[in-house]
């Protein structure tokens, strides 16, 4: 089932930050010292469940709730890179999300990228196109989809903003920690060294976002 926690922060268009996977969840928790706060201010933490239907299924009806209308909506969690090179624990910033059904554009990447970067130092911050998929891609697969230009691959990311963005616009982004690469293929999360560094920092970029939400929302002159 769908879990929400965390509180909206004042003021205007709260943060909401959208993961699938319990793990997750628990690295974001930990960031907020276990409340779903931020250092920069509240936002409202949601796991979706895995997958890209459930995904869109809880994402809608997050945004019903009372001062939701208005919310910046930020997809993250764990992904697989598609590009040689990559590395667990390297950062995946999209600068479009793709599937089936079209391309969402994300809002301020280049100034999340940076964001991250001063969070997670040492980490490698990749820009690109993340695509989605109705299932865990291995193999041949992957490059196939590098050969469409994408950068990374997860479940959830492109259903995600698509279902933000279905009823009017909004601020969107999508982070990916990298726990599995062309060089670094993983059986299961959290069972190897590659899991564990990108649990560690996934807990550690939380403010990036919240730096990424308060930077779009400051007046432009």
């Amino acid at each position: 089932m769908p879990a929400a926690d965390g509180d909206r922060g004042r003021g205007t268009d709260p943060l909401l930050v959208a993961c699938a996977l319990r793990i997750e969840q628990v690295a974001l928790r930990s960031a907020g010292g276990g409340s779903g706060r931020g250092s920069a201010g509240g936002h409202v933490l949601l796991r979706t469940g895995m997958g890209p239907r459930a995904a869109e299924r809880a994402l809608g009806r997050a945004l019903e709730r009372p001062g939701m209308d208005r919310a910046a909506v930020l997809a993250t969690g764990f992904c697989a890179g598609l590009v040689p090179g990559m590395h667990p624990g390297d950062l995946v910033v999209a600068e479009e999300t793709r599937d089936p059904r079209g391309i969402v554009p994300c809002t301020g990447s280049a100034l999340l990228a940076e964001a991250l970067a001063r969070a997670a130092p040492g980490r490698t911050v990749h820009r690109g196109a993340l695509t989605g998929s109705d299932h865990v891609v291995r193999g041949q697969e992957r490059a196939q989809l590098r050969a469409t230009g994408a950068v990374a691959v997860d479940m959830e990311s492109a259903a995600t903003l698509w279902a933000a963005t279905r009823g009017g616009r909004r601020l969107v982004a999508a982070v990916r920690v990298i726990v599995d690469a062309p060089e670094h293929e993983l059986v299961r999360i959290g069972t190897v060294r590659g899991g564990i560094s990108a649990f560690r920092v996934l807990r550690a970029v939380l403010p990036a976002f919240h730096e990424w939400h308060r930077s779009l929302l400051l007046p432009r002159r």
